[in-house]
């Protein structure tokens, strides 16, 4: 089997003191599931792995359990592969490399997300703030930051995604995670 590399993008968790994982708990959790070349990324729930060809989802599950079982409260999980996470930051659908990386947001879907969902949304009313929907995820470009953002706070209310799990990074992050999920290992 082809050993790939992975990314483990943990939802909500380490935010105003709540629902804490610490990374260098959650690195030993990863490799003991048989994991190698684990490492984190900042302590908002971002772990690389490496491990043999796999399905996304039931490596997902996987590690939402072993997080269940180990820190006592469920964490959705997105597993997405070093060529996914690529995949997208080549897809960018905004000028990425002249942007700030606080500009520049992408939220990954656990499913393909259909554009109907925005429908009653008035994009012009958000200007100079968009979003555009790619493979399983949302680009959100906020000139003054997320913290700021009207269009991001309307994006990130739980009943526009019913049913999809959801999960935003910002663009210094999802570059940091192509690059170390691009990186061979250093086993």
């Amino acid at each position: 089997m082809t050993v790939k590399a992975y990314a483990a993008l943990l939802r909500g968790i380490n935010v105003g003191g709540k629902r804490k994982v610490p990374m260098g708990e959650l690195r030993p959790l990863l490799s003991g599931l048989g994991f190698g070349d684990v490492r984190t990324h900042l302590q908002s729930g971002n772990a690389v792995f490496t491990c043999e060809a796999a399905d996304e989802d039931a490596l997902a599950a996987r590690i939402g359990e072993a997080i269940e079982r180990h820190f006592g409260f469920d964490v959705d999980v997105l597993v997405r592969d070093g060529a996914y996470l690529k995949a997208v930051a080549d897809a960018c659908p905004f000028p990425a490399a002249t942007l700030e990386g606080k500009q520049l947001h992408v939220t990954y879907f656990s499913e393909p997300v259909d554009a109907s969902r925005f429908d009653a949304l008035d994009r012009a009313a958000f200007l100079p703030e968009e979003f555009r929907l790619g493979d399983r995820a949302l680009y959100l470009y906020a000139p003054d930051g997320l913290g700021r953002s009207k269009l991001g706070e309307v994006l990130s209310r739980p009943a526009l995604f019913k049913g999809v799990v959801a999960t935003s990074r910002n663009w210094n992050t999802v570059s940091k995670l192509v690059e170390l999920t691009q990186e061979p290992s250093r086993g």
